[in-house]
């Protein structure tokens, strides 16, 4: 079966009462069981199970060529899901480049309850292999990073964890990629994470994650995880999502388009200092990515001459709603140093004040374009 096919139809079957094409949204808290301790089909509580998340779980399995998928109520919720894996002591390796939330949990929650964090340039695997210890249980990646759109070879950082003595797990955030565009498993990885609010939602209207593994001990004990803290997504937000899917392969075609168009518009505008966008020649990651990956996504970073300047740009536009999140049919511009990436202010991973990150649409490209063209016009005669 071809990719865009399975995206239509992975996880969902006619129900089997109606014959309804979507599967139901199963609002309900408990289930009547057919005796005592004998739940029907292991549904007994829907923190534990239910019918909509099911299909969404396996959805998400198939969709990332894995045997197990598991959704939780925000990405949030998935990236902690996966930190609770490790024991007391252990230390992890990660990209320095990524979501202000990540880095805000790494060291606000996990570093004081006793996890030790390494902070490298994890496209540099040179770097990666230094950093590796023999408490290490854990590599962290986000790739495309989150904000600059750095490019990590997901296959050599995965062939040098493996290698090492102490076999450490290799996480990828997929959430900027999506499985359409990029499948982490099928390169090495051992676990894949996403924020499902992004493109696998696609529409800006619900909130949720995912991990996906093939690993069944990890599986089993994520399993345990989700349903003992309790942190899954509502029946409704499960069925927003598998609606989502059905269209991410013709989302992402339209969503890479525009950003490649809108990168290349940036490229040769005299008010930006630099674009970061993984599917231009100029990239320093270009050639990785055209290897591990079917297009460039629809995220844009570029730099402007100021922070001022920065503001200015992001407030100017008309198409481009000035908001944090990303991924949905609508195009979002923001500031990452002050509004997604503000947590890491102060720190090595502080992000430049004249960056702007863009989550490129599914309108007409013209029409960004030309918005984009109006705010930095407008931004340079306030000076």
């Amino acid at each position: 079966m071809r990719y865009e096919t399975l995206l239509v139809h992975a996880g969902t079957q006619p129900d089997p009462t109606t014959g309804a094409i979507m599967t139901p949204v199963y609002l309900t808290s408990t289930y009547v069981q057919e005796g005592v301790g004998r739940p029907r089909e292991g549904y007994e509580y829907s923190r534990t199970k239910n019918p909509t998340r099911v299909a969404l779980e396996a959805a998400l399995a198939a969709l990332e060529g894995a045997s197990y998928g598991l959704a939780f109520a925000s990405g949030m919720a998935a990236i902690d899901a996966v930190l609770r894996l490790l024991p007391p002591g252990s230390h992890v390796v990660v990209g320095n480049d990524v979501y202000g939330g990540t880095y805000r949990l790494f060291e606000q929650v996990y570093r004081p309850y006793g996890l030790d964090f390494t902070y490298v340039d994890t496209t540099q695997p040179e770097q990666v292999a230094r950093a590796l210890r023999e408490e290490t249980r854990l590599i962290w990646l986000e790739t495309p990073t989150n904000p600059l759109l750095r490019i990590t070879d997901i296959r050599a950082v995965a062939d040098l964890a493996h290698e090492h003595p102490a076999r450490p797990l290799v996480a990828v955030d997929n959430t900027f990629a999506t499985p359409y565009l990029q499948r982490p498993l099928e390169l090495g990885a051992d676990i894949v994470v996403h924020s499902t609010t992004k493109y696998l939602g696609g529409h800006s209207d619900v909130v949720g994650g995912a991990v996906v593994t093939n690993h069944l001990e990890v599986h089993q004990r994520l399993a345990f995880l989700q349903n003992a803290v309790g942190a899954v997504p509502g029946p409704l937000d499960c069925f927003l999502v598998l609606r989502g899917i059905k269209t991410l392969a013709v989302r992402m075609d339209r969503h890479s388009a525009n950003a490649l168009h809108v990168a290349r518009f940036l490229e040769g505008h005299p008010r930006v200092v630099r674009v970061h966008y993984p599917f231009l020649e100029r990239h320093p990651h270009y050639e990785v990515a055209c290897r591990q990956m079917r297009a460039g996504g629809g995220m844009v970073s570029f730099q402007v001459e100021s922070p001022e300047m920065a503001v200015q740009v992001a407030e100017s536009t008309r198409i481009f709603a000035l908001a944090e999140s990303l991924g949905g049919v609508e195009s979002l511009i923001e500031v990452p140093a002050a509004m997604t990436h503000a947590s890491t202010a102060g720190s090595t991973l502080e992000v430049p004040p004249t960056l702007i990150r863009l989550s490129v649409g599914i309108e007409h490209s013209e029409d960004l374009v030309e918005d984009l063209a109006q705010a930095l016009d407008k931004a340079a005669s306030a000076r």
